[in-house]
């Protein structure tokens, strides 16, 4: 087999390279070379995805069993269109990772691959750095631009030739959003730890090499899919995530557990301040069942909690990014709502 990742630097890609150098297959990355650390075994190119230039030049590498594109985080409908409409000639599929955030439903609804998705033309162009969320974390113009990404694959490429896989939040060795290394980082230091919610509301969060592998099977595999990537339902608990990173860490931190109410009452930013923190009904009913019947397994979070806070352990950095500058609350702030409830 000959794949082409579209990134390849970061934290899902790498992932995904390793997997296919382990089976044997040649495997190519495109990056801009800016950030991150090419996989040794993999071939390097270099350009810019916004640059048709760029793709031109890298389609003369071709042609590839199978493209997995995990660097359209930021891109637009109509740059998606732009690469898929140049690499069509010479890729069989396209495997794309797109989020479950495309669902009109996300996170306030039970979602399943047949929930209703956003609206968006598949050549639009839509702002990356907009927002809408007010502070709630919950940004509908990065789905209906997911959506309009997905369109743009799907209506290049074919359904019978593309993939779809839509994951919730990914954790594990090498994340740089920054959202269980803070945690890991702050059960370190020991003393009362501001615990979020309910300790028995569900975490979906999958592991990065649990998905790679996943994508990897989608190469080899016939007719369009559409898969859901997160862990099963009710599996996996908040509590049980923190609990795992105190352990690990040492047993220094006591976990206070505040009620949602009291949280929002302190003006607490969800997602960010206390990470993975959300009161929205739907964050943790994502129905991932087509994809668990098509081979994906999902490992226990608590095995991905001690993988990440070893692979901190042994001196790894993750790849810079503005998004690890948002996670964490600080720590007058914590003292000051602890203080509240005490």
């Amino acid at each position: 087999m000959r794949i082409l990742v579209l990134g390849g630097g970061w934290f899902l890609g790498p992932a995904i390279v390793a997997g296919a150098l382990g089976r044997g297959w040649e495997v190519a990355t495109f990056t801009r070379g800016r950030t991150g650390s090419p996989v040794p075994g993999a071939i390097a190119l270099h350009g810019d995805r916004e640059r048709r230039e760029d793709l031109v030049r890298l389609a003369e590498h071709g042609p590839w069993d199978a493209v997995i594109d995990t660097s359209a985080s930021s891109l637009g409908p109509r740059d998606v269109l732009a690469s898929a409409r140049v690499l069509e000639p010479v890729v069989d599929r396209y495997v794309y990772v797109s989020t479950v955030a495309v669902y009109e439903g996300w996170p306030t609804e039970p979602l399943d691959v047949d929930s209703p998705v956003w609206e968006a033309a598949a050549d639009s162009v839509l702002d990356p750095e907009r927002l809408s969320h007010a502070g709630s974390g919950v940004n509908p113009d990065y789905g209906r631009r997911k959506a309009g990404t997905e369109r743009a694959v799907t209506g290049t490429f074919g359904l019978a030739r593309t993939s779809l896989l839509r994951p919730g939040v990914l954790l594990g060795p090498g994340e740089y959003v920054g959202r269980l290394p803070w945690w890991l980082r702050r059960a370190a230091q020991g003393g009362r730890m501001l615990a979020p919610g309910d300790p028995g509301r569900g975490v979906q969060a999958a592991d990065v090499r649990d998905v790679a592998e996943f994508a990897l099977g989608q190469v080899v595999r016939a007719g369009h899919q559409v898969h859901n990537l997160a862990a099963p339902a009710g599996r996996e608990t908040m509590g049980g995530m923190l609990r795992a990173c105190v352990e690990v860490t040492g047993g220094a931190g006591e976990l206070v557990w505040v009620e949602d109410d009291v949280l929002l009452g302190h003006g607490l930013r969800e997602w960010t301040e206390l990470p993975l923190w959300w009161s929205h009904p739907g964050v943790s009913v994502i129905d991932s069942s087509s994809a668990v019947a098509a081979g994906f397994v999902s490992r226990p979070l608590a095995e991905t909690v001690a993988d990440t806070w070893s692979w901190l352990c042994r001196g790894n950095v993750p790849v810079p990014h503005r998004r690890w500058a948002k996670h964490g609350i600080d720590p007058d702030k914590e003292r000051a709502v602890l203080e509240s409830v005490r």
